[in-house]
């Protein structure tokens, strides 16, 4: 008998009616030579530490690090996943070949491989390896079966991982909390948690310590339009006002316009993260739901394998494409002018070099029903961007007129569209809409007049904070802030978390109430404040650092890195860890709050007093700005939004001091 072993029972459900297997047992279904099962995700996780050793049952800083000689799996205890392990032991060790159904990527594939070992099952193992689960994807993939082997450096790249997790996170979170949690709390430290909240928190403190600094900006209308002086920004009023005198009385003069005609091509096509980020824009949904809402949208054979970090097709999609736009007849309107027998093939799209293990999410062609609105708005994304991709360019022209006025130059640009192109496509949306012109009245080379001048009093602005959108870019840029696609694409080598665990990395950062959300925006509690400026080691919470590790896991995935010295490598470094946080002689405590609900916040007491999280003098009613921070003695006192601060925060000064 051939047991197949799937992610899920809906997923299974799925591959056995393709099988012809439709006898229902407990826990599999049966039929046509095949037994189909099932895991529910995780089944199987790596031992707890008291579970090498007794000795590393009591939380002690004398146990630090915990690093067991070889790293061994468990069942985790759930009367379910027990019940269902017992099923899938019985079938495995009785088969004559396993086939591994597991989702087709890095985490499927650590389940799965996790499970079978478990059974101690001695049988020739399988792999099916596909994108979607329409009927003609499942019957594809089980003609095109592989062997286990070929997955062999996932399994080791997934395994690295999830070690490595391990002994950052076990580790680092009885470090920390033993030795700097006041009561019974846990700080919780995390290989790729801490460095998302320093991002966060480094981003909130560099806003509360921002010191707004005017500027000017000499401008003037003319014939409706605002022309700025190329000359930029004046640092001083008054040599801004030198400028305004000597252009006031004088004419306008426009000196040159130049037009240039150029292409906007089609928005790449979604990975998981870009999905993510246009969800949070457009509907404010978080990183976590659309995840959830891509990944139902999967299940329901509606959309292609969601857990991908490329926005490329390999060259096997292009005969498919025809088909599938074909059979989008809800978006039969926009998909008439294609020619379908001769779709445009381009790099842009198409890039056998960009897809490894998946590519771009797209639609599979197969009639939506019975959508919530969340998968309706999700699947329209998707489709939308997969229909534009076969478009011609948007065909603009860009205008620049330079104009003079007592030998200080002027200028202004302007866009016209001339040729919707693949616009034609989101046509009715207005932020699409907002972006298509910009145009200027027709100006003529020579051409004089009258204008009104004006210097403008600007101040700088702070950086923005954080929300899910800009935060996704960040874990996938490391903390780099970047527009620019092909740069993004260089970058993403380097990013923090993988697509698939960065919504769950932002989740676990609210529920351990480091970080908490005012509409939009993401902001740190007190706590995650703490905790960031309470670490001294950059290991720990640099987005850049992590980002490192997180290639060589991927360079483990291509055979460029072995998993054994990215291990060794993370035992070396939590050593040091330890041992620089065991010789911290420094008095700081963070004090950990628990997240409040609704229901309590309005219970609160009016007398209660909220504690101080770092200890600092508690003179704070004499606190005033500029005078020499009171903690270490080197930095001024600096006035944020909310507290006083030092202005050698940077450097680590944890100095807090309420109004």
């Amino acid at each position: 008998m051939i047991v197949c072993i799937a992610e899920k029972p809906s997923v299974a459900r799925d591959i056995a009616s393709v099988l012809g297997a439709n006898q229902r047992k407990d826990g599999y279904i049966e039929g046509n030579g095949y037994q189909v099962t099932w895991t529910f995700g995780h089944l199987c996780t790596l031992k707890e530490p008291h579970e090498y050793t007794e000795a590393w049952k009591p939380w002690r800083l004398g146990s630090l690090p915990m690093i067991p000689p070889r790293f061994g799996i468990r069942l985790i205890s759930n009367p379910t996943y027990e019940k269902q392990f017992a099923i899938i032991e019985g079938l495995m060790n009785n088969a004559s070949l396993i086939i591994n159904c597991g989702d087709a990527g890095q985490e499927g594939e650590l389940i799965q491989r996790w499970v079978i070992q478990k059974t101690g099952a001695q049988c020739p193992v399988k792999r099916l390896w596909i994108s979607s689960l329409t009927e003609e994807a499942i019957k594809e993939g089980f003609q095109n079966l592989k062997d286990e082997s070929a997955f062999q450096r996932l399994y080791e790249a997934g395994l690295a991982r999830a070690i490595g997790d391990w002994l950052l996170g076990i580790n680092g979170t009885r470090l920390y909390t033993q030795k700097y949690a006041q009561g019974r709390q846990v700080l919780s430290i995390g290989r790729v948690q801490t460095p998302t909240l320093a991002l966060i928190v480094n981003r909130f403190l560099e806003i509360e310590n921002f010191k707004p600094e005017p500027y000017w900006e000499l401008k003037t209308i003319y014939r409706e339009t605002t022309f700025s002086a190329v000359q930029g920004r004046f640092a001083t009023q008054d040599e801004g006002e030198k400028f305004l005198d000597r252009i006031k009385h004088s004419e306008f003069s426009v000196t040159s316009i130049k037009r240039k005609k150029g292409n906007e091509y089609p928005l790449r096509l979604f990975d998981l993260t870009s999905l993510q980020v246009e969800c949070n824009k457009k509907y404010g949904y978080s990183a976590d739901e659309t995840l959830k809402t891509i990944q139902s949208l999967y299940e329901k054979k509606l959309t292609t394998y969601p857990r991908v970090d490329t926005t490329y097709l390999s060259d096997d999609i292009y005969p498919k494409c025809p088909k599938i736009l074909s059979d989008l007849r809800e978006y039969k309107e926009i998909i008439e002018p294609l020619n379908l027998a001769k779709l445009p093939k381009t790099k842009k799209v198409f890039d056998n070099s960009k897809v490894t293990d998946h590519h771009a999410i797209i639609p599979t062609g197969q009639i939506p029903q019975n959508l919530s609105e969340a998968e309706r708005r999700v699947y329209d994304l998707i489709v939308r961007r997969f229909i534009a991709a076969f478009y011609p360019p948007c065909k603009v022209s860009t205008t620049t007129v330079m104009g003079e006025v007592e030998k200080v130059k002027f200028k202004v640009n302007g866009k016209q569209v001339l040729d919707l192109g693949w616009r034609v496509v989101y046509e009715g949306d207005e932020e699409e809409d907002k972006k298509d012109t910009t145009s200027l009245p027709i100006f003529k080379e020579g051409e004089q007049g009258p204008h009104e001048p004006d210097l403008l009093e600007k101040w700088t602005n702070p950086p923005k904070l954080y929300t899910e959108a800009t935060l996704l870019s960040a874990m996938e840029t490391a903390g780099r802030l970047v527009d620019n696609d092909d740069l993004r694409d260089a970058l993403k080598e380097n990013g923090i978390g993988r697509p698939s665990t960065r919504a769950a990395i932002i989740e676990t950062l609210f529920k351990r109430n480091y970080i908490k959300k005012d509409k939009k925006n993401l902001l740190p509690t007190q706590t995650g404040i703490d905790l960031i400026q309470v670490i001294k080691e950059e290991l720990l919470k640099s987005a850049e650092l992590t980002g490192i590790w997180e290639k060589k896991l991927r360079e483990i995935e291509r055979g460029k890195y072995e998993a054994q010295q990215f291990l060794d490598e993370l035992k070396e470094m939590l050593t040091e860890i330890v041992h620089s946080v065991l010789s911290d002689n420094s008095s700081r405590l963070v004090t950990v709050q628990v997240a409040e609900t609704d229901g309590k916040k309005k219970q609160k007491k009016k007398n209660s007093t909220k504690k101080k999280s770092v200890r600092v003098d508690k003179k704070s009613e004499k606190i005033k700005e500029g005078q020499e921070c009171p903690l270490c003695h080197k930095g001024k006192v600096i006035k944020g939004k909310a507290a006083y601060g030092c202005s050698e925060w940077k450097s680590g000064c944890t100095f807090r001091a309420s109004f």
